[in-house]
């Protein structure tokens, strides 16, 4: 009767426990194919949806693989969001190169690799697993996974067809962008050089205006007062007056006529 009992409590027991094997819709993004230069940084997208719960976490895992037979697990994002990395990538050197990132309310995961090598070439796989509670227990209810192929260019393959493309499109325009940096220095420049003779301009034009005319004209020289000529006062002498009377010469006898003229000077001295 326990026995029964026992096996009745299992069945409902699993009768009530969520469907596992229910997959959740992921799509990895570049994909399915995406190709760097050795070098590049990568970014990959885990895009997830239709999730049983909206209350249940997500646990994040991208795995590696060189080859369909060989994968290895490279970093995870637990259901509480903290991140791990697993074997050769937990060094210090691959958790410096290899970031994983939660976006967008948990339905979007960004994985950074920086810096690609040609050992990054491979498989990238994208595995998602919603987690729940059920009675008191984290229970897996869904899982879901993607996934996309990198293909690293070396930079010593330019006889590459696809890469001689590119490089050939990246160095058209890199001319191009050369060539309108190289314009618009000019152009600025010219803006410059224009803009301060106009400036020199206006301040030498500005210094004429306030200058004074009178200081174009060089200033008159002053003469030596000369001296004053003193003439000597003349002095004043006595002056005196003659008067002149004509008087008739007495004649001697009447009837006698006579040519001589008889003057008297008489001298009288005034002072002034």
């Amino acid at each position: 009767m326990r026995l029964l009992a026992t096996a009745l409590a299992a069945l409902l027991a699993t009768a009530s426990a969520p469907d596992a094997c229910e997959a959740l819709n992921v799509t990895v993004s570049p994909g399915p194919r995406v190709q760097f230069s050795e070098g590049d940084n990568a970014t990959l997208y885990c895009h997830i949806s239709q999730k049983r719960k909206t209350d249940n976490l997500l646990a994040v895992r991208w795995v590696f693989a060189a080859s369909p037979t060989q994968e290895h697990l490279m970093i995870k994002m637990t259901k509480f969001g903290s991140v791990q990395y697993y074997g050769n990538y937990s060094q210090r050197f691959h958790k410096q190169r290899l970031h994983l990132l939660k976006e967008k309310h948990g339905t979007l995961y960004k994985f950074l690799i920086l810096s690609l090598q040609q050992t990054d070439q491979g498989h990238y796989i994208c595995k998602v697993q919603e987690i729940g509670k059920h009675r008191n227990k984290w229970t897996a209810w869904s899982n879901g996974t993607a996934a996309t192929e990198i293909r690293v260019i070396s930079s010593k393959s330019s006889d590459h067809p696809t890469f001689k493309k590119n490089h050939e499109a990246w160095k058209f325009f890199e001319d191009l962008y050369v060539y309108a940096v190289f314009v618009c220095s000019i152009g600025i420049i010219s803006v410059l050089l224009f803009t301060l003779v106009i400036l020199c301009q206006s301040l030498l034009n500005k210094k004429r205006s306030t200058a004074p005319i009178a200081s174009n004209f060089p200033k008159p020289k002053l003469l030596k007062p000369q001296r004053k000529l003193i003439l000597p006062k003349i002095a004043e002498e006595n002056l005196t007056y003659a008067e002149l009377e004509l008087m008739k010469p007495i004649q001697e006898a009447k009837g006698i006529s006579s040519m001589t003229v008889y003057a008297q000077i008489l001298f009288e001295e005034n002072k002034l």
